[in-house]
This record gives C-alpha cells, structure tokens and sequence, in this order.
C-alpha cells in the first residue's frame, strides 16, 4: 500500500491520465475517424498528452479547490 501523504499525487495521477485519455480519444475520432491506424494514433496522442496533463493537475489542483471553496457554503445547523 501507498503511505496516505501520496494521496493527492496519485489522485492526480489517475485523474490526468483518465482525463487525458478520454479527451484524446475524442480529439483522435474527430481527427482521423474510424481507420486501421486509430488505435496507435490515439496511444501516441494519450501519452504524449498525460506528461503534461499530471504535473497541470498538481498544479491547478489547489486553485481549483480555492475557487470552490469560495463558491459554497458552509451547511448552517
């Protein structure tokens, strides 16, 4: 098991490589459509993508929870 201190680095690993991943095999379809080499256009698209998807996640990751944390509120009891 992973020590739970690594926990928002492996969250944000798996959330940019899903992330990466779908929105490249969106672009990939978009760009290429249904042919023989789509699925090694996509893989090449997918990993070239996710280095730079994890390490922006990390980065805008506490942002994002500011923003949000200035959007709600706190339940009243």
């Amino acid at each position: 098991m992973i020590p739970a201190r690594f926990a928002p680095m492996l969250f944000g690993f798996i959330l940019s490589g899903l992330m990466s991943l779908l929105i490249s095999v969106i672009a990939t379809f978009r760009a290429v459509g249904w042919s023989d080499n789509v699925f090694g256009v996509w893989m090449s698209g997918w990993l070239s993508s996710w280095p730079v998807a994890f390490p922006v996640v990390l980065i805008v990751a506490p942002f994002t929870r500011r923003v949000v944390a200035a959007l709600v509120r706190e339940p009243t009891d």
